[in-house]
């Protein structure tokens, strides 16, 4: 199908857009960075007792099981799953109509990780304002691209988590509804005349909010231009690989730590954890995913002493690796958005 034709927009509209670049207040910035540093205070406490508790030597032993060249394959499986989804936001980019290439695609969406701790990864936005400075266009009308990838990512995890809980035969404690809502999610996320009925219920009940909701209202409708079946068995695809890899990177682990729970069971519990993690809001996850983790793993029979070290190098390899490489990245997207800028402004 064809690509949506850009609009061309006046030159003061577009000056206008692109020199008032959405940025977080500095009480805002201060606020998120003080909830990140509670939280990582209270995870390394929490894990240093439990470490205690268990033995640091015994945990120390299972560390020294992992060695340069396992931690890069596993970084390297992470970094499949981030390649894939970037690829997936590319194809996003282009059946909307952005006119950005693929490495200014990826450039948008790995330097994103870098905000991936703001509270509901929210700050990940910050790729909408690249993409505003780069192409003059609204937040309104690529707010859907953000969206979609969001709806994907609910909807692979969701289908993913459904399939190994059935192949491993094994039950997660409430895998199946946390499953089935996250389907459901990516589902509302990407119906536009049910997200257009959502917007009107909420400023019905509401009767206020008039400008945001009508800002939903316009996203929901540019969300149609993602509905073509072709484009949305890519994109699931495409999902479902990035997160599998992740999933084999923690069998994987869990084979050299002597724990050997099987493929389905460890890509379910990595994957159940991730979302329960992303349930509770915190940033990336942070604490929630862990505790599931760990439960999930005892449960299965695998000790502390594996499943505490096990947890932490996971996440060290997946969640802060993404956040390693957008800070990477962050500078050069903030230096060539900043350029283009310039460049719409010369126009």
């Amino acid at each position: 199908m064809a690509p949506i034709r850009r609009q061309k927009r006046p030159m003061q509209q577009t000056s206008l857009a692109i020199s008032m670049p959405a940025k977080p207040s500095q009480p805002s910035a201060r606020r998120d960075r003080l909830i990140l540093f509670v939280l990582l205070a209270l995870l390394l406490v929490g894990l240093a007792g439990a470490i205690a508790a268990t033995g640091w030597g015994e945990v120390m032993a299972q560390l020294r099981r992992v060695g340069p060249g396992q931690i890069a394959l596993l970084l390297g499986l992470s970094l499949v799953n981030y390649l894939a989804r970037a690829l997936r936001w590319h194809l996003f980019a282009l059946r909307l109509g952005l006119g950005t290439g693929l490495l200014q695609d990826a450039r948008h969406f790995l330097g994103g990780f870098a905000m991936s701790v703001t509270p509901g990864r929210v700050g990940e936005l910050v790729r909408m304002r690249w993409i505003r400075r780069e192409t003059g266009w609204s937040f309104e009308r690529t707010a859907p691209l953000a969206l979609a990838d969001r709806a994907s990512d609910l909807a692979a995890m969701g289908l993913l988590l459904g399939l190994m809980l059935a192949l491993s035969g094994r039950s997660i404690a409430l895998g199946a509804p946390v499953a089935a809502l996250a389907l459901v999610g990516a589902f509302v996320a990407t119906r536009p005349a049910l997200l257009d009925a959502l917007a009107r219920a909420g400023y019905r009940l509401t009767g206020r909010f008039a400008r945001l909701f009508a800002r939903l209202r316009r996203a929901a409708r540019s969300l149609a231009a993602f509905s073509a079946p072709g484009l949305l068995a890519g994109v699931a695809l495409l999902g479902a690989v990035g997160w599998l890899a992740e999933g084999l990177a923690f069998h994987l682990l869990l084979v050299w730590m002597g724990a050997d729970i099987g493929l389905a069971s460890a890509t379910a519990i990595f994957i159940f954890s991730a979302l329960a993690g992303g349930l509770t809001g915190a940033p990336g996850g942070v604490g929630g995913a862990e505790a599931a983790m760990v439960a999930l793993l005892a449960l299965e029979g695998v000790p502390m002493e594996v499943s505490l070290p096990a947890t932490a190098i996971i996440r060290l390899t997946t969640l802060w690796f993404a956040i390693a490489i957008g800070l990477v990245v962050f500078p050069w997207a903030e230096k060539y958005s900043r350029r283009g800028a310039y460049a719409l402004e010369g126009n």
